[in-house]
């Protein structure tokens, strides 16, 4: 069977690229390749980026009205296709229907905040602030933005994090799409064009190299960048965009931990880590892979834990039956079966092996069952470092105050958790904690889109943070103006060079 080969997109139109060099997309659940996509060349992007610099004038040019009853069309479509994109997004990624399904909804929901775009965009405006003198605040667009998409979530993070508010606000975009699941969002965009009808070059997508990608992050065009990715890639993309005058969002990699103490509801709590340890096989930042647990429980937690984990189906991402699908890639297996055996060499207990799933049928899938450390002592890197699959380790604390001082202690700050009974301590955690985003008895603490997106630390580079307000803020500028008219009076009034501040008595 022939592998189709597909492009790349400027102003609305698909490409064939130049390069002889094609990256293989993979359904994760049989290991079976089902894409290749293009390594486009640096002319590629460099295309990319005026076709929507091109588009700029007359997408901004469109009144708020006008664009907001686009954004409206818009998540219509995206909701006539739930069904086909949740399919996609479950294929070539692993995620299981229902996480998939969630994807493509995490999709839709900012474009539905998008959508209230009249009234979330407005400045403010006082008269009489000095004698004579009316001040008022507007936002303006910045220009072409461009998007950095990584791969654990094919639509929520270019189509829910990037486009809807940038392009809502009057920007155009270019989206860097990521390699080993590109599939869904490339239908997106068809999508985005053929049934919803934006205008040509509003949005651009390209697959390609950091090598090839680097111009999105000095070229003089590009006026703001997103990136999802790892840390050490976040750090250098933040420096090397604000050097060259960008706005920069960096969101980077997590280690959530979650503080279980002794009189929380131990079912509920087991439950919520399943979902949140497990749940799209591990590959997501606000994963919970760390559960700080008070001594007293720690054995009935991690009993109850193990036997929940090892009741999971594990099969094909899009068999109804699935609740643990495969990893993206053999490459990403690999390493965190790596990361297993590191921590069994840093003397971790081991409770519950992962490695050596094989699913009847679908042999060349990229399978780890649930896995589960106990005793992580401070110091194993598998208790500190982002894993990035189905592994959960267990930190055992004698309480409240050594248990949030070990959390605190880590150098991520995504989300952190704590299940408790009792107020007292919720409320504390709540101001104590370092996580950007904190549940209180919620295993992924994620707001809704009309809330930040809020990592902290070395989870997050940047001022204002994906989807909220903070969104409209980032993908626009801010204009003060100061007005006066002159009256009758005004050709004899003495001036100063503080013309207008503030009167004192």
């Amino acid at each position: 069977m022939s592998v189709k080969r597909r492009g790349y997109c400027v102003n609305g139109e698909w490409k064939t690229s130049a390069t002889d060099i094609y990256t293989k997309v993979t359904d994760s659940s049989t290991g079976e390749i089902i894409a290749e996509v293009p390594r486009c060349t640096k002319e590629e992007v460099d295309e990319a980026i005026a076709s929507a610099e091109a588009a700029f004038p007359a997408w901004s040019a469109l009144s708020l009205s006008r664009r907001a009853q686009m954004m409206f069309r818009w998540r219509d479509v995206l909701v006539d296709h739930l069904d086909e994109l949740t399919l996609l997004c479950a294929k070539e990624h692993g995620k299981n229907l229902n996480e998939s399904r969630g994807d493509i909804l995490k999709a839709i929901e900012p474009t539905e905040l998008a959508c209230s775009l009249p009234y979330a965009i407005q400045g403010s405006n006082a008269v009489q602030v000095t004698t004579g003198f009316d001040c008022s605040t507007f936002r303006q667009p910045l220009g072409v933005v461009a998007g950095i998409v990584p791969f654990n979530f094919p639509a929520m993070i270019p189509w829910g994090w990037m486009v809807p508010l940038a392009i809502a606000c009057g920007n155009t975009v270019i989206l860097k799409a990521a390699t080993p699941t590109p599939l869904t969002s490339m239908r997106i965009l068809e999508l985005f064009y053929e049934e919803a009808h934006f205008p040509k070059g509003v949005v651009n997508l390209v697959t390609c190299t950091h090598n090839e990608a680097d111009i999105l992050l000095t070229d003089e065009r590009i006026k703001a960048v997103t990136f999802v990715g790892t840390t050490g890639v976040g750090k250098q993309v933040t420096a090397t965009a604000a050097a060259h005058g960008k706005r920069v969002q960096a969101q980077c990699e997590a280690k959530n931990h979650a503080l279980v103490l002794a009189d929380c509801d131990l079912e509920a709590t087991t439950n919520a880590v399943i979902n949140s340890a497990f749940g799209c096989a591990g590959e997501r930042c606000m994963a919970l892979p760390v559960c700080c647990v008070e001594e007293s429980i720690a054995d009935e937690f991690v009993a109850m834990l193990k036997q929940k984990a090892e009741a999971m189906v594990i099969g094909r991402a899009y068999d109804s039956e699935t609740k643990l699908g495969p990893l993206v890639s053999a490459e990403h297996k690999a390493r965190v079966e790596g990361w297993i055996a590191k921590g069994v060499e840093e003397g971790a207990q081991l409770v519950l092996d992962g490695r050596g799933c094989v699913i009847e049928d679908s042999e060349g899938g990229f399978y780890l069952g649930p896995t589960i450390f106990d005793h992580v002592e401070p110091g194993m890197t598998v208790g500190d470092r982002e894993i990035f699959g189905p592994v959960v380790c267990i930190k055992r604390v004698h309480g409240y105050e050594e248990g949030i001082k070990i959390m605190n202690a880590n150098p991520f700050a995504n989300g952190s958790s704590i299940f408790t009974q009792d107020g007292y301590w919720a409320r504390r955690f709540k101001l104590e904690t370092d996580g950007g985003m904190v549940g209180v008895n919620v295993g992924i603490p994620v707001p809704t889109a009309y809330y930040p997106f809020s990592g902290n630390k070395q989870s997050f580079f940047g001022d204002q943070h994906v989807l909220g307000l903070d969104g409209y803020c980032f993908y626009t500028r801010a204009k003060t103006v100061t007005e006066h008219w002159f009256d009758e009076k005004s050709s004899t009034k003495k001036l100063d060079s503080w013309e207008g501040t503030v009167e004192r008595a």
